[in-house]
């Protein structure tokens, strides 16, 4: 299963704010970071805003930050409410049209498959992906 890129990106967006610990930061700090869009970031944000994760402010003092502990952000409920699509093949959906649908175990292998792929993201949590801390804050520029 591959994630979405909008996905990854609100992956890294979490991870980058969970290592500020120093306050607010503002979407072109983070996309500088990354050497990601501001307008691919901007939409993350905006998700990740109305999803409970991040509180955002405008004006001065403003900026992005978690709007939770990491310890509390699961990283499936992450995946779960970004992506949009989790149906690994046609069968999975409501009006998937295959001819061997209703003989083929394919389907089934698969949703088992797909739930373990999320029972193991159930296991992490944001403060999980924030390891090794200083390599990571070095790496994405954050230690003088």
């Amino acid at each position: 299963m591959k994630l979405t890129r909008f996905t990854d990106y609100s992956l890294r967006v979490l991870i980058y704010l969970g290592l500020k610990d120093d306050g607010r930061v503002t979407i072109r700090e983070i996309s500088e970071a990354y050497g990601i869009s501001r307008n691919h970031l901007m939409k993350v944000v905006s998700l990740l805003t109305r999803m409970g994760y991040l509180d955002a402010r405008r004006g001065p003092g403003g900026g992005i930050a978690l709007a939770m502990p990491p310890n509390e952000i699961v990283i499936a409920s992450v995946v779960r409410d970004m992506e949009d699509d989790l149906n690994l093949v046609e069968c999975f959906c409501k009006d998937g049209n295959c001819l061997i649908k209703p003989v083929c175990e394919l389907k089934g292998a698969l949703s088992q498959a797909l739930t373990a792929y999320l029972d193991t993201l159930e296991r992490y949590t944001l403060s999980d992906l924030l390891q090794p801390r200083a390599e990571l804050s070095r790496v994405l520029g954050m230690t003088a």
